[in-house]
């Protein structure tokens, strides 16, 4: 043991005194109070406070040696309290602040200037108190926490095999000595503190004994003889913590009630429970584990933990009522409680479980001496009243004087006819109202004392029944969540619940709410936590979350959701789930497929976009005849994300995006024309012919690959449905519906002179450049606003997703912001941004591009954003609100044309993108980022970031060359250009041309 004392850093935790309002002890109980940033959910108990102030608060920074607390208490402790353990050695007690009337009931250090300890006072005079007031008027509380070092607690325990002291441990008793108590604070302390002498410790008694006979005397005599040789001459020295708090977990219930009272809250403190009315709920009152249905009152100053009741109840101020279920909630209607403690219990008699109940008053006194009181009145007011008499309740040969609360038999544990209740208590609140039938049952019953009861709690029960009502009111939380469309986190819950083993009643509920819902919004955040339920259960094995979900197990569900039928298809997905459950790899796999079938649901409500398209009938163009579309390219100057479903349609979206040209160009564009052929040809590549793609459907079969984005030509595929020049469902050949519809084929060629993954929108900018060209072929004109909807509708069928803000700002001229409503159906809003005159311009010689040469977006990116906005993580949430909020503040910085402040604006926002989307950031980029940055007003990486274009506000007008010398001289920054960026006013371009040869 003593090898092992040298390298550790050892916690003993002193418990198990009974505690008459918790059955698990002072330690286990239960406090008001919710760990927002703990990764599991759970309740937060003494035992869980005080192990977070020994862990971080009081042990860092000591040597090695043993602590000791008790679990008595209730303590805080600041963050840093500055323990110094420079050249330290012996013992260390802490001690917290006290008054001096507090401490009369209390035990006291008395130290000198150094620290040292003195004596150790409990329930000592005013006079010896006062020798221990410090400067702020306080008294050093003796408060459960000592430090042994690794020499003292050495020489602790080379007393354990020395009798007497070997009678305090097993080793002792099994040599068959017999037992002795000794205190921590008044034996083993006590001997070490400066102004004891010998004699006095010696003949002295701990306060914990009592009076005790004379064998016991003289045993302790030798027992702190020993104590004495061993520890006099280690040095015992106190730190006080005067901003920390100590409070005594008394028997007294108004001093509990007191201490479960968090100050300053103005309303009820709910805490892990589920209220149905919680306007009933009145201030300083407390809820704590708990389910309450249909009107439950609670009145100030009162505490409910534990319970499931079902109204209607009125329970009044003062009152105490701990583990009671809906099964006992009839026995509370129609009476209203006031200053009581009433509490149900797990006993376990004669090798029986069982639950019984008792009741007290809150002023009554659980001590030995003195009157005493039951139900907050003198026994004899109770026995007038109840017609209970003295002998129902203690034996003859009991003196009066030693008759109190904790030795009368008041509560029954059996009844020989049926089951106990709350009502085989309460009856003595109002006595007469049966005309004494409940009296007479009462009579009837086994009844045991207060103490007799103690030794038959089953506590193993109790925390068996806490957690199973603390799951099914997380279970109601979780629904309500949902539904509600709360921005709570429920991914502790979804960990508490795996780790606790009891996964399967949350998956049920979850497929509840994906079944049930009104819209594809709370069905798709359903899934996406039955996916976080499943990643829980493969405990980070099983490999990647993020990936492919098209495995043809899971096609049949996919299938009904595919058709708008939500209840079977999650019943199918429940069934193809139960399949994949019995190791790591199989969850992992079917997470990733309710990922899949949340996608579905997404698209279905982006697809609502579709109300708000519209085109209008024109004359086609003539067979042959070019309809050529251009478009700039887009940045991005604040709000990104926030554009993307189903962030835009449950928070609401908002960007500001620039319509720029690179190098003086528009570098997006499309050609459609009509020819005679029945067919389509497909051109993706450079606007001439080299290096071109071509593609020819002559089959509906050769369109059938339109929903996978990576299939070659699959965006202008996916444009000819959207279009609605083919159907694909359609029984017609592909070549019978152009003949009837278009008196031939079409020809379409797309194009764009930016790399790929540059960042800047391309793709959504080019779909919408293909629309509007392929539209205007067919003899139809679309307006832009129609085409930002049409393009978020061609995303989905083509199933790359993706938000708006692309086709926003690169469809749309000049300076604007695009706003999407927390609702569906999903619409987008354009508002253009008035600058002052010649800001344009100024802005065109302060703006440029790098293109870092590194591929703009991990693949995964949008996979974690969405998984981890479906969570709701509070950082996640916060951040998508400040994304909004920002982007109107950007555009009133555009309004005044404050080029430092949107380069503030700028630099926040990568900072919010890097939140978002963390590992959006290469390192290269980082560099080259950090050598910019003294020349810049703000930057950041276009999109979603990962590399692609870098946009600079430079500090200097026309830094091209300059900023080309600045990167010159940097090492490691790879394959990168700088090009000129400026502002473009006009947007989508169309032009019907001249008849041409066919591409």
């Amino acid at each position: 043991m003593s090898d092992v004392l040298h390298s550790a850093w050892i916690l003993i935790l002193h418990m198990g005194r009974d505690f008459p309002f918790d059955d698990c002890g002072r330690a286990f109980t239960c406090l008001p109070v919710e760990n927002l940033q703990a990764p599991v959910e759970a309740l937060v108990c003494n035992l869980d406070c005080l192990l977070d102030i020994m862990t971080y608060r009081l042990g860092p920074g000591s040597p090695p040696g043993v602590w000791v607390c008790s679990t008595d208490m209730l303590l805080s402790v600041p963050p840093n309290p500055g323990i110094s353990w420079d050249d330290f050695r012996g013992a260390r007690v802490i001690a917290f602040p006290g008054s001096p009337v507090y401490a009369l009931n209390h035990g006291v250090y008395l130290t000198d200037s150094q620290g040292f300890v003195l004596d150790i006072y409990y329930q000592g005079s005013m006079e010896k108190i006062q020798q221990c007031v410090r400067p702020d008027g306080q008294v050093p509380l003796v408060s459960g926490v000592v430090f042994f070092s690794v020499e003292t607690a050495e020489h602790l325990l080379a007393t354990h095999v020395s009798p007497p002291l070997d009678a305090c441990t097993y080793m002792g008793l099994d040599s068959g000595a017999q037992p002795v108590q000794l205190s921590l604070f008044f034996d083993i302390l006590l001997s070490m503190a400066r102004n004891v002498s010998r004699e006095d410790f010696l003949t002295g008694r701990s306060p914990e004994m009592g009076q005790g006979d004379m064998d016991i005397t003289g045993y302790l005599k030798g027992a702190r003889a020993q104590l004495w040789r061993e520890l006099r001459n280690q040095p015992l020295t106190m730190v006080y913590i005067p901003d920390g708090t100590y409070s005594y977990m008394t028997a007294n219930a108004s001093e509990f009630l007191n201490s479960l009272m968090v100050p300053g809250v103005p309303g009820a403190q709910i805490i892990h429970s589920q209220v149905e009315e919680p306007q009933l709920l009145e201030a300083s009152c407390s809820v704590v584990s708990c389910l309450l249905e249909g009107p439950v009152h609670l009145g100030p100053r009162s505490v409910l933990q534990h319970c499931h009741l079902r109204g209607p109840i009125h329970i009044g101020a003062g009152c105490f009522v701990n583990g009671l279920d809906t099964a006992q909630s009839e026995a509370l209607h129609g009476l209203e409680l006031h200053d009581l403690v009433l509490q149900g219990h797990h006993v376990r008699l004669h090798g029986s479980l069982s639950r019984i109940f008792t009741l007290v008053g809150r002023l009554d006194s659980w001590d030995r001496q003195g009157a005493g009181t039951y139900l907050n009145m003198s026994w004899s007011e109770f026995f007038k009243k109840t017609g209970i008499r003295d002998w129902d309740l203690w034996d003859p040969d009991i003196p009066s004087s030693e008759r109190c609360l904790l030795n009368a038999r008041l509560f029954p544990v059996c009844h020989p006819l049926r089951a106990l209740g709350p009502g085989d208590m309460l009856w003595m609140l109002q006595p007469q109202e049966d005309g004494g039938e409940v009296q007479r049952a009462w009579r009837a019953s086994w009844r045991l004392s207060w103490e007799q009861l103690q030794p038959c709690l089953d506590r193993a029960a109790t925390l068996d029944s806490r957690r199973d009502l603390f799951f099914f009111q997380a279970l109601q939380k979780a629904r309500h969540v949902l539904e509600a469309r709360q921005d709570l986190c429920l991914r502790p819950l979804i960990q508490a619940a795996v780790h606790e083993g009891c996964p399967g009643p949350l998956l049920a509920i979850l497929d509840k709410v994906a079944a049930g819902a009104k819209d594809p919004g709370v069905a798709a955040r359903a899934l996406a936590c039955v996916a976080d339920v499943l990643g829980c259960m493969a405990e980070g094995r099983g490999g990647l979350r993020s990936g492919p979900a098209a495995n043809p197990e899971w096609m049949r569900p996919f299938s009904f959701l595919e058709c708008g039928d939500l209840v079977r298809g999650v019943e199918a997905l429940a069934q193809e789930r139960n399949k994949w459950l019995s190791r790591p790899a199989l969850l992992v796999r079917a997470a990733r497929h309710y990922e899949g079938a949340e996608q579905i649901l997404i698209r279905q409500a982006v697809m609502t976009a579709q109300h708000f398209v519209s085109t209008e009938t024109v004359e086609m163009p003539a067979i042959g005849q070019w309809v050529v579309t251009e478009c700039p390219a887009r940045v991005d100057f604040s709000g990104g994300w926030s554009d993307t479903p189903p962030i835009a349609y449950e928070l609401g979206g908002a960007v500001l995006g620039l319509a720029v040209r690179v190098d003086g160009r528009r570098p997006i564009g499309a050609r459609a024309r009509r020819i005679l052929e029945p067919e389509l040809r497909l051109a993706v590549g450079p606007r001439q012919d080299e290096m071109t793609m071509k593609i020819v459907c002559r089959s509906l079969d050769d369109l059938q690959d339109y929903c996978q984005p990576h299939a070659p030509g699959a965006l202008l595929k996916a444009a000819f449905i959207c279009a609605g020049i083919v159907n694909v469902g359609s029984e017609l050949p592909l070549h019978e519906q152009l003949l009837h519809s278009f008196e031939g084929g079409f020809e379409l060629h797309t194009w764009s002179e930016l790399p790929h993954g540059s960042g800047l929108g391309t793709s959504s900018i080019l779909a919408g450049a293909a629309l509007a060209a392929l539209q205007r072929a067919a003899g139809q004109a679309v307006g832009t606003t129609a085409l930002i909807h049409a393009v978020l509708h061609l995303e989905q069928v083509l199933t790359t997703g993706g938000g708006w803000q692309d086709q926003v700002s690169g469809l749309m001229p000049g300076i604007k912001v695009g706003r999407s409503q927390a609702q569906l159906p999903l619409k987008v809003e354009v508002e253009e941004i008035t600058v002052p005159e010649g800001f344009v311009q100024k802005l065109n010689e302060h703006l440029l591009l790098v293109y870092t040469g590194k591929t703009r977006l991990a693949r995964n990116l949008l996979q974690d954003v969405l998984r981890n906005w479906y969570a709701r993580l509070p950082a996640v949430v916060q951040n998508a609100r400040s994304l909004v909020q920002q982007t109107e503040e950007c555009a009133e910085a555009f309004r005044q044309g404050n080029l430092p402040l949107l380069g503030q604006y700028l630099t926040s926002y990568w900072e919010q993108k890097k939140l978002m989307a963390p590992g959006c950031e290469p390192l290269a980029v980082q560099r080259m980022m950090d050598v910019l940055a003294p020349h810049v007003y703000g930057q950041s990486l276009a999109g979603a970031g990962g590399g692609g274009f870098l946009y600079l506000l430079t500090k200097e007008p026309q830094q091209k060359e300059a900023l080309e010398a600045v990167l010159a001289k940097a090492e490691g920054l790879g394959n990168y250009s700088i090009h000129l960026v400026e502002v473009d006013m006009q947007g989508l371009s169309l032009q019907l041309m001249g008849r041409q040869s066919s591409t």
